[in-house]
């Protein structure tokens, strides 16, 4: 089968190609990247049968549109519910569909969520950097000549497949996850703050502020002082809470840096880390201590969800644009 292209034709800030991330070097001060939703990257590649951890493109509120040449070519999309559409068709935010040459796909900013995964049936041609695709922009690693992507960028496609055709639902309500309660795991510098600190923060409630990216979540809320605010720097995971002077919590995410030298006064689990990259600037929230082993039955759930087969679902044609009604043939008589 002929090589397909996807060509870019637009992209606003902070849409990259991730893989699951750059694993085993942050020793050497080399941070993951990988998606800011973990979840949904893997259900768009479990969309379409494509290893879990397989290259896509992430897409964020800055909106992506784009084609594809050569051979047509199977695509999925999961994650925030984001404005998308099909040479002006609007689509549901879980879609799989055939995408085929000189259709043009758009997403934009939509009603709720951040951060949209969009898989394809084959393989995005992009050479491994450390073993991983994930681009981290910060340092220029990975990913296309390790930038975001933008207008006039031409992504090859290796072993395209198509077999989907018109856009189907896809059945995965395990990306419903309202971000009222974030999960967390106290620590692991929790002992550098006082009991009422731990009962203020817990109590929130919190507003995701409009500072953050890729690299952290802004929060608003209490200030949370801590006995000090310096600490020898250790290693940084995805979703620790540092909590700098000046009391004013941050989570750091993808793009985080390997080590840190502020408090961390909890780590959101991973099971939650996509609910929280999730929410838009403004959303309020509050945050819930639980075990480890809560921590690991979440994420063993998510696991689970994903060894089915994803159900789709052939959407209903139900709104008809002035378009497509005059590209289409009616002379054949009119229906009362």
């Amino acid at each position: 089968m002929a090589e397909a292209r996807l060509c870019i034709l637009g992209a606003g800030a902070g849409v990259t190609l991730q893989d699951a991330g750059r694993h085993g070097a942050l020793r050497y001060g080399i941070t993951p990247a990988g998606p800011m939703d973990p979840l949904a990257h893997a259900t768009a590649n479990r969309a379409l049968d494509n290893p879990l951890g397989a290259t896509a493109i992430e897409v964020s509120l800055g909106g992506l549109s784009l084609t594809v040449a050569g051979s047509p070519v199977d695509i999925a999309l999961a994650g925030g519910d984001l404005r998308i559409d099909l040479d002006g068709r609007p689509l549901p935010g879980s879609v799989a569909l055939t995408l085929r040459p000189e259709a043009r796909l758009t997403l934009r900013a939509g009603r709720a969520g951040a951060w949209c995964s969009l898989a394809v049936a084959g393989d995005i041609a992009v050479a491994p950097v450390l073993g991983s695709t994930a681009t981290h922009t910060r340092s220029g690693l990975g990913g296309l000549h390790g930038r975001a992507l933008q207008a006039g960028d031409t992504l090859g496609v290796t072993h395209p497949r198509a077999g989907i055709g018109e856009p189907a639902l896809l059945a995965v309500p395990w990306l419903d996850r309202p971000p009222k309660v974030i999960r967390v795991i106290l620590g692991p510098q929790d002992d550098h703050f006082e009991a009422a600190t731990l009962a203020a923060f817990l109590a929130g409630p919190w507003r995701i502020g409009p500072r953050g990216d890729r690299m952290a979540c802004f929060l608003e809320g209490p200030a949370l002082p801590a006995r000090t605010h310096d600490i020898v720097s250790d290693g940084i995971a995805m979703g620790a809470i540092q909590v700098p002077g000046s009391g004013a919590p941050l989570v750091l995410m993808a793009d985080r840096q390997p080590t840190g030298g502020y408090p961390k006064i909890a780590t959101v689990i991973g099971a939650d880390l996509g609910r929280l990259a999730q929410a838009q600037a403004g959303t309020r929230l509050r945050f819930a201590a639980v075990g480890v082993s809560e921590a690991v039955a979440a994420r063993r759930a998510e696991r689970t969800a994903l060894e089915p087969a994803i159900v789709r679902t052939p959407l209903v044609r139900t709104e008809f644009p002035s378009e497509f009604l005059l590209g289409t043939n009616l002379i054949d008589g009119v229906v009362g």
